[in-house]
């Protein structure tokens, strides 16, 4: 598999780079590093708020990936399996680091479990943190103005639906298993989502 940074690769890709990681192979790891490092730091962000901390969280996702990746099941969908990695460790984290950090607030976060609350945007809606790949996340990927504007109106989840569609390539049922949410809903999140982006005038690339 060759390194594509920003990419996303087939699941057979993925699976002969999880081999790679098994037998001591950390080019294994750097090419899912640089095919998923924005769509990590996306879902982790989405959760944590915080460019420092999910600088961290999306670091130590990728130590946890190595020593982790015997356990891997080929044929089940490896975009899932990184997002629900991501997520539970930027839970785990909340959960850590709460009572030490007023400023991070378990409630306020879309944990998107069974019976979780909904998500709450902030103010603006926009991600200008810098990435683990050293640059602005929103910036980089979504490169426009006008959409980090659109994207201010999204709720309820719908933006990290779109970053798990997007810049995950995930299919919708494997956001509805990651989220635990029904598959109707994931699919009204993003719809509703694109609509209010098309309002905007922005649409190129978010229609698939």
């Amino acid at each position: 598999m060759k390194a594509r940074e920003g990419g996303t690769v087939t699941e057979q890709e993925f699976e002969q780079a999880v081999i790679r990681i098994r037998s001591g192979d950390k080019d294994g790891l750097k090419e899912i590093y640089l095919a998923y490092v924005r769509f990590i730091y996306a879902v982790i962000y989405e959760i944590l708020q915080s460019k420092e901390n999910t600088e961290d969280v999306t670091s130590e996702f990728f130590i946890k990936l190595w020593d982790v990746a015997d356990r891997y099941e080929p044929g089940r969908g490896h975009r899932g399996y990184l997002a629900t990695i991501a997520r539970n460790m930027a839970i785990d984290f909340i959960r850590k680091h709460r009572r030490e950090d007023s400023s991070i607030d378990l409630e306020s976060r879309d944990l998107a479990g069974p019976g979780s609350a909904p998500a709450k945007e902030s103010a603006s809606g926009r991600t200008t943190a810098s990435g683990a790949a050293g640059s602005p996340v929103e910036e980089e990927v979504i490169g426009n103005i006008a959409l980090q504007e659109a994207l201010a109106l999204l709720k309820d989840g719908e933006r990290q639906i779109i970053n798990m569609k997007i810049l995950g390539d995930m299919t919708f049922q494997e956001i509805s298993d990651t989220l635990h949410m029904p598959m109707g809903t994931v699919t009204w999140k993003y719809r509703n989502a694109i609509g209010k982006l098309r309002r905007c005038g922005y649409e190129q690339g978010f229609e698939k």
